[in-house]
């Protein structure tokens, strides 16, 4: 069953997740790297003082020149290193955010999928988990940045307690600054993803009916529409920036204020001889270095985008599993499906009831319903891409819930009204699923789809790459039921799979289904009245309810049910003979 939201994650899970990080290593090497080179830009004030001294007096200051330029060097070269681990840590985060949040999307059912939209989604996968994946090294950097201040306060209370006394009074105010920018900032980096996310979702809603925009003439109205954000954008990064150049402009004022101050102290312990003329140059360039803490602020705001941005990538990555069991199907089993006080519901309404519903192995059911019937959930339930708030769904006598993933996978195929077939050759869309099938198998599978005559036209047959091939809305269709047919077990599930074929080419399907591909059961989601009749039985959905199962002529004698297929009047198809005498509407159960 699938995992509430709060639930833990398993076992398994968990594994998986921490096998995904990139490790700490790359972290502790900015944070190194980064510390040894404030180490040495703290150690070099105090050796120029005593190096400035000893030349002052005439003494050799050799090895003090050569400790000096060492300094020099070795801080050059450690700042060369922490940018080169910092962009291996970036990349490597940001590399393991995104596999980990797109998992869990995967994962999980799709009807948990519902809330963000493909725009919203994309968001998350790229801008919010390049800002999250900066994060880590931005905080080990603002770690070792600390070393800076925190060693120059240390260095200048070695050399005189009254300069490093004037250079306390002023820290508190600009960790105020930081403080604040913190603060500040948190809510408006939020805003301004959520913003972003508005913007992409639209533009891509845009971009998926851009022939129907371009037939309306509505291409004026339509940018408007996706563009009206844009302006609240505007307004919210306008804000960050202002908080970000408040806080920079806040501690450039407070940094040299601070480092005249100290030089004033350090000025006037020099006339009264408690300095020398190195120790002045030490205590001025320590309390610069001191007075530093203010440039946190550029990595303070990284650390808090990527707070944000790691919230937004964590909502996919914690979206509820789909979890599987330890069970397989009997080997004997013909495809035998049943739905037993199924019920699904969402926001407080139930959209699917279905009990006591059972199509015999073997059989072909034709689910039909007005729109918003039901019909998709009922096909999603049968074959478990959702399981039901209520109620067991069985296959050949074991719950679905039970199945392991590759008992489930192997013996349940589905064909959709809009497949997604990847950017591989022609032969891998077909090829892809749970069982390797051969060649042969899938020229098969593509003739009993239709789809054999027009691949072989394409300039590489089946090797051609899909990104190349021109297809038709219906070519695309046949190709993703050619992969369900190279895959099908004992149930095969078919929603609207065939919304895009004509109904000539829709009949040579259907009779190369039942001659050509695996027997088994089969669930077609139907709008045509010949789709229906051709069933064994048809399962009737109004308003979520089952309203009554039968053969497709029995069903017709229903106004209700010919109203389903636009059909008007009291003519009926004849009934096939022996069949039993359906209840009308109000004596059917609910």
């Amino acid at each position: 069953m699938t995992t509430r939201p709060g639930a833990r994650p398993s076992a398994a899970r968990r594994d998986g997740a921490a096998d995904a990080r990139p490790g700490r290593a790359p972290e502790l090497l900015v944070l190194l790297c980064s510390t040894l080179a404030s180490l040495a830009a703290v150690a070099q004030p105090l050796v120029l003082g005593r190096t400035l001294d000893l030349l002052l007096r005439g003494a050799d200051a050799g090895r003090w020149l050569a400790l000096s330029a060492g300094l020099l060097i070795g801080e050059i070269l450690l700042d060369s290193l922490t940018s080169l681990f910092t962009g291996r840590c970036t990349a490597g985060w940001t590399a393991s955010i995104r596999s980990r949040a797109l998992t869990g999307l995967l994962r999980s059912a799709p009807e948990r999928a519902r809330p963000f939209s493909p725009g919203d989604v994309g968001t998350r996968l790229t801008l919010n988990a390049a800002d999250a994946g900066g994060a880590p090294a931005a905080r080990a950097a603002l770690a070792a940045s600390l070393v800076t201040p925190v060693g120059a306060l240390t260095a200048l209370a070695v050399v005189d307690l009254w300069v490093t006394a004037c250079v306390l009074t002023g820290l508190p105010a600009l960790a105020l600054v930081l403080r604040t920018f913190a603060r500040d900032s948190g809510a408006s980096v939020a805003a301004y993803q959520h913003t972003q996310s508005q913007i992409a979702s639209r533009l891509l809603e845009a971009l998926d009916g851009t022939a129907t925009i371009a037939a309306a003439g509505t291409v004026d109205r339509e940018r408007a529409r996706v563009l009206a954000p844009l302006a609240e954008l505007a307004v919210l990064g306008r804000r960050m920036w202002a908080l970000h150049g408040r806080a920079l402009a806040r501690s450039g004022v407070l940094v040299p204020l601070l480092t005249l101050a100290a030089t004033a102290v350090g000025g006037l312990r020099l006339a009264s001889g408690a300095l020398s003329v190195g120790d002045l140059l030490a205590v001025c360039r320590s309390a610069q270095l001191t007075a530093g803490v203010g440039g946190a602020a550029s990595l303070l705001g990284a650390i808090v985008r990527g707070r944000k941005a790691r919230e937004r990538t964590l909502a996919l990555e914690r979206m509820p599993a789909l979890e599987y069991g330890t069970r397989s199907l009997p080997p004997d089993g013909t495809g035998d499906l049943e739905l037993r006080g199924v019920r699904v519901v969402r926001d407080g309404r139930d959209v699917l009831r279905a009990d006591g519903v059972r199509v015999p192995g073997g059989s072909t059911a034709a689910v039909v319903g007005r729109g918003g019937a039901g019909k998709s959930v009922l096909a999603a339930v049968a074959g478990r891409l959702i399981d039901p708030d209520e109620g067991q769904v069985l296959l050949d006598g074991v719950r679905l819930g039970r199945l392991t993933r590759q008992a489930l996978r192997t013996e349940v195929a589905f064909a959709f009204e809009r497949p997604a077939l990847g950017d591989g050759s022609v032969a891998d869309a077909v090829a892809a699923g749970p069982r390797p099938v051969s060649r042969a198998d899938i020229r098969e599978a593509a003739r009993a789809a239709g789809a054999d005559g027009f691949v072989r036209r394409l300039p590489h047959g089946y090797d051609t790459p899909l990104p190349a091939a021109p297809l038709s809305g219906g070519e695309h269709q046949r190709l993703g039921l050619a992969r369900a047919f190279a895959h099908a077990g004992r149930l095969l599930i078919m929603d609207d799979a065939t919304s895009s074929l004509d109904t000539a080419t829709e009949h040579e399907v259907d009779r190369a289904l039942r001659r050509s591909v695996r027997p088994g059961t089969r669930l077609i989601v139907a709008h045509r009245p010949s789709v229906a009749d051709r069933a064994d039985l048809v399962i009737w959905l109004e308003d979520g309810r089952v309203r009554a199962v039968g053969p497709h002529r029995e069903l017709w004698r229903l106004a209700g049910y010919r109203a389903v297929f636009g059909a008007a009047g009291t003519g009926t198809a004849a009934p096939r003979a022996g069949s039993a005498r359906l209840p009308e509407p109000e004596e059917v159960r609910p």
